[in-house]
């Protein structure tokens, strides 16, 4: 683990699970900055520790790099393990997802391993990282899990039977928990990502601070139809911030200038 203080917030841990060079990496940065220790976890060790030192130089946090292997039951556990000695957690994000090849293949030519690696990565890690924090956020009475999901969440897809399977069943797992837990006050929300997301438009500009960073989207305008990382990372918290009376289950995220709109 890799850090840059001794001791965790107060406030508890904001765990992300998928961490890469765009929205996890946006996700992670916006729950640092609003003042959350924040665990960020993923396979790559190496990255992930650049990525925790770069997050908690810009945002003055602390923030931990885990590595995780979420198709393995032992890996989430012992990664849990480690994110639960920092203190309890209040926020879970699990952003993982095996990548797909996007020269779609014949049905006939998937192979059982990859499809089940698929399944594993997509929902059955998904389920056994909600297993690990939902019994301290019973317990207080509060926490929120966010699931990301995308198009294939919803609608099956030619050639993409791994991807759209595997973001089926989370889907239903997120729609279980919200019904189960929601009246214990865990917010367990699905966010659906429709489109393609891009690299932060904030890398545009020369050294920018956060609140630029977060106005980035008001006054620029790629037109590409990607989506700014950053922008979808405002989503998230405000899912986490939402009132319990009106609180969102899904949610569906494109950019204003997609061409699937």
């Amino acid at each position: 683990m890799r850090s840059m203080a001794s001791s965790a917030s107060q406030r508890g841990i904001a765990a992300i699970v998928g961490v890469g060079p765009k929205l996890g990496r946006s996700i992670a940065r916006k729950f640092a900055h609003e003042g959350y220790t924040v665990a960020i976890l993923a396979r790559d060790l190496g990255r992930l520790s650049r990525f925790a030192d770069e997050i908690a130089r810009e945002e003055k946090a602390q923030v931990f790099a885990i590595r995780i292997d979420c198709s393995d039951s032992r890996s989430v556990r012992e990664a849990f393990e480690g994110v639960l000695s920092l203190g309890f957690v209040e926020v879970l994000v699990y952003n993982a997802y095996q990548p797909p090849s996007w020269n779609r293949t014949s049905f006939q030519d998937i192979r059982i391993d990859s499809f089940d690696k698929s399944l594993a990565v997509s929902s059955v890690g998904a389920f056994h990282c909600a297993q690990q924090v939902l019994p301290g956020m019973v317990e207080r009475g509060r926490g929120t899990i966010l699931f990301t999901g995308c198009s294939a969440s919803l609608n099956g897809i030619a050639g993409l039977s791994e991807l759209c399977c595997g973001k089926f069943a989370l889907r239903a797992l997120s729609q279980c928990l919200a019904r189960e837990f929601q009246p214990q006050g865990v917010h367990v929300a699905h966010v659906i990502i429709d489109g393609v997301v891009g690299p932060p438009r904030f890398l545009l500009l020369p050294g920018p601070t956060t609140s630029q960073r977060a106005s980035v989207g008001e006054q620029s305008s790629v037109g590409d139809g990607t989506m700014d990382p950053d922008a979808i990372a405002q989503t998230y918290w405000h899912l986490h911030i939402q009132d319990r009376a009106a609180w969102t289950q899904e949610i569906d995220l494109r950019s204003s200038t997609s061409r699937f709109f």
